[in-house]
């Protein structure tokens, strides 16, 4: 008999307390940008009944009107109604926003010691990145899987015609079975847990799992199909499902639990099949390598992967605070790669600028492109352009395009593989 093993990720929706905390802090975020490109942000949000609380450095000939930008996020996401004792237009926001220290700003705007006249890393620390052929987005399964049951239930309760008993927040959790070659063989168990209305009953809910919400899932991809259809059909085969598992969720969002940015990074990235460096993301402009090197060593392996390098790869950079070189390059393909790890990241190095201004150039990441990263990862995503909307400094509203996502661009493929003679 052939041996398995299972692995789990997890994922939360954009009305989970955490998720909330991070998009109040990159929609701050990309309205400073939109106003001035080189502003200089550290923000960071905390939420809890009827309270949001932000707080950081930034440095910005712009001007946010920080409170109207978090209610506005806030409505967005769902939390409109006073039942859910944390409410878009009733919260109390406090703000204690400051200068970001001159210390940190030398390092950065190439005053160190080390990196005269060059932008250096604004702080030191790993970052890390990841891609995996098995699926489509080179996304681990597990978590592509969990992202797309939270996002579905949250398009479905937006559009206001079935399950109208769901509230904002939800979780998920993904567990699959793999073979010894990598490959999923079933899902073992799937656990959704979404806020509801008090008169919603849990066998409703979970019929209304079966019937509405898995059919939307199974749409995004021919796997998904395969994988869910015993569940849909009520296969005594399938898996364990457990919906709300504690028998009720009526309360939830901020005023079931505090949120605070940066407390989800395992869901911001590769759910656990893939490291995590020291950092989190939302809230942070990208002069912060611990964003812009994390999507940087992404975008790497993504396209060393669709390249044909390896079939799966892990990318790990660091930086001195105030150096602009990257310390290291470490690469690790689980013995997939077509060559050694070592020669792999040694070319890395020539095939990628990975100083901070390069990386910010490259990816053109001074757009103010962040919200929408603040909820369903970071990772995995499809790069678009959209119009977006954003306020002056006198409170007037204004679009412009923003390109989203761009370290999911496969633009290197070709290069990488004329480097690797492939």
């Amino acid at each position: 008999m052939e041996k398995t093993y299972l692995f789990t990720s997890e994922s939360v929706s954009e009305g989970h307390p955490d998720k909330v905390a991070d998009q109040i802090s990159d929609a701050i975020l990309d309205h400073f940008l939109a106003q001035d490109a080189e502003s200089h942000v550290a923000c960071e949000t905390l939420v809890t009944t009827g309270q949001v609380v932000v707080a950081g450095e930034v440095t910005s000939k712009g001007y946010v009107d920080v409170q109207r930008v978090a209610r506005e996020t806030i409505a967005r996401i769902g939390y409109t109604d006073s039942a859910y004792k944390f409410e878009a237009e009733s919260c109390g926001i406090l703000t204690a926003l400051h200068e970001q220290s001159c210390d940190i700003a030398r390092g950065v705007d190439g005053q160190g010691t080390e990196n005269m006249g060059e932008q250096g890393a604004g702080d030191q620390g790993m970052m890390f990145g990841y891609a995996s052929s098995e699926t489509g987005n080179y996304m681990p399964l597990t978590l592509d899987l969990a992202h797309t049951l939270v996002y579905t239930l949250a398009r479905i309760r937006k559009e206001g015609r079935e399950m109208t008993y769901l509230r904002p927040d939800a979780k998920s959790q993904v567990t699959i079975e793999y073979n010894e070659r990598n490959e999923p063989v079933r899902i073992h168990t799937i656990v959704v847990s979404t806020q509801h209305d008090p008169d919603a009953t849990q066998e409703q809910i979970r019929e209304d799992r079966r019937r509405i919400l898995q059919p939307r899932v199974m749409k995004r991809d021919q796997r998904y199909e395969r994988l869910l259809a015993p569940y849909v059909n009520n296969d005594p085969a399938a898996g364990k499902l457990l919906v709300n598992p504690t028998g009720q969720f009526v309360i939830g969002g901020p005023h079931g639990d505090t949120g605070l940015t940066g407390r989800k990074i395992i869901v911001d990235t590769y759910g656990g099949r893939g490291a995590h460096g020291g950092g989190a993301f939302s809230g942070k402009d990208p002069s912060k390598v611990d964003r812009s090197a994390a999507y940087a060593a992404r975008w790497i392996a993504k396209n060393m992967v669709a390249a044909g390098v390896a079939r799966e790869m892990l990318v790990q950079v660091s930086y001195a605070i105030g150096v602009a070189k990257p310390v290291n390059v470490f690469v690790n393909t689980y013995g997939t790669g077509i060559v050694s790890d070592s020669v792999i990241a040694e070319r890395v190095n020539t095939l990628f600028d990975l100083t901070p201004a390069g990386i910010i150039r490259d990816l053109n990441l001074k757009q103010p492109m962040y919200e929408e990263t603040a909820s369903y990862g970071h990772m995995g995503r499809k790069p678009e352009t959209v119009k977006k909307r954003f306020l002056d400094d006198s409170g007037r509203p204004f679009e412009r395009d923003v390109e989203l996502f761009t370290w999911e661009r496969l633009d290197r493929v070709e290069q990488i593989r004329q480097a690797f003679h492939i």
